[in-house]
């Protein structure tokens, strides 16, 4: 059994460890995803997942998966990429809905997308308030191809989704953007689950108990993001 939220409440959550084994990290249905009750689950390393067309589900996987200032690298294959990648663009939060759209839109290899409308206009809002980033690729004729997008808080960014049109656009547009978040003061990038897609990146996985330590410390800190709107691909290798 899982508790049930009250949408008309204060956000509250269970205790992490009353997570479900099975599904991994099932911890409740209910609540809203106002950026109230996202920033208060955030906090505790819980976040939403579920279909459109199903009752609002609240998530903390163990064991987690994090790439760390230590753990984190960009794979030769990825550097290849990158160099040859010429004329390309990496913006950031220059097109953040047209990256929550593609994330949101239907794909081959799967069924449907847990990113509906209220997930799309919360996470705007908090885009607004500073506590959110999209991460853009564009082509060299000027067309968006990929990216990803997420939240910010503390020295943590909470990634949630991403989108390719061309090729491993992600893949370039993460290679060239993660360096520059660690740079400025990130610390981790949640990856929530394991990928071998973020394996390629360091991302490695850990315990809830230590994750819930590192998440604890990092958003206490404050980090001023001071990143540049606009990135050449080519000159980021």
């Amino acid at each position: 059994m899982i508790d049930w939220l009250d949408a008309a409440q204060p956000p509250f959550f269970p205790a992490s460890h009353q997570a479900l084994d099975e599904p991994n990290g099932l911890l409740a249905a209910g609540g809203c995803t106002s950026p109230l009750w996202l920033d208060q689950a955030y906090r505790r390393g819980i976040f939403p997942w579920n279909d459109p067309d199903e009752v609002r589900l609240w998530w903390t996987p163990a064991p987690r998966a994090v790439i760390t200032t230590e753990s984190f690298r960009i794979p030769r294959t990825v550097k290849k990429l990158i160099n040859r990648a010429k004329n390309y663009t990496v913006t950031l939060n220059q097109a953040f809905e047209r990256v929550i759209q593609a994330c949101a839109a239907p794909r081959a290899e799967e069924s449907g997308t847990w990113i509906d409308d209220d997930i799309i206009t919360s996470y705007q809002r908090m885009l607004r308030s500073g506590r959110a980033l999209s991460i853009e690729l564009w082509n060299p004729d000027g067309d968006l191809v990929g990216g990803c997008y997420g939240l910010l808080k503390g020295q943590v960014f909470f990634g949630e989704s991403m989108f390719s049109r061309e090729s491993n656009a992600s893949k370039i547009a993460f290679g060239v953007t993660a360096p520059l978040l660690f740079e400025h003061g990130i610390r981790m990038i949640d990856c929530q689950m394991h990928t071998e897609h973020l394996a390629q990146f360091g991302a490695l996985e850990i315990s809830r108990a230590q994750f819930e330590a590192q998440l604890r410390q990092a958003i206490q800190e404050r980090t001023q993001l001071k990143l540049p709107s606009a990135l050449w691909v080519s000159a980021s290798a």
